[in-house]
């Protein structure tokens, strides 16, 4: 019964880093977008740029809801 709570967390923190990620995915291509054209980043540098973007807010927002996950896996309602 043990094996099966911890497999239960591993699974919301899973979801939570995949949401996460996607969230932040779309957001930072968005932002990433605005901020190409808005700064006038010339030629394919403005694929990089969004690109990084992306992956930088993907990466934190999926770091942060994994947390968010984590903690509330120790507590219990």
């Amino acid at each position: 019964m043990g094996n099966n709570r911890k497999d239960s967390c591993l699974a919301r923190i899973g979801a939570g880093v995949a949401i996460g990620g996607a969230v932040g995915g779309a957001v930072g291509a968005v932002y990433g977008t605005y901020e190409a054209f808005r700064f006038k980043v010339p030629g394919l540098l403005k694929i990089r740029h969004i690109g990084q973007t992306t992956i930088g807010s993907a990466a934190i927002f999926g770091l942060f809801l994994g947390a968010g996950s984590l903690i509330h896996c120790g507590k219990s309602y």
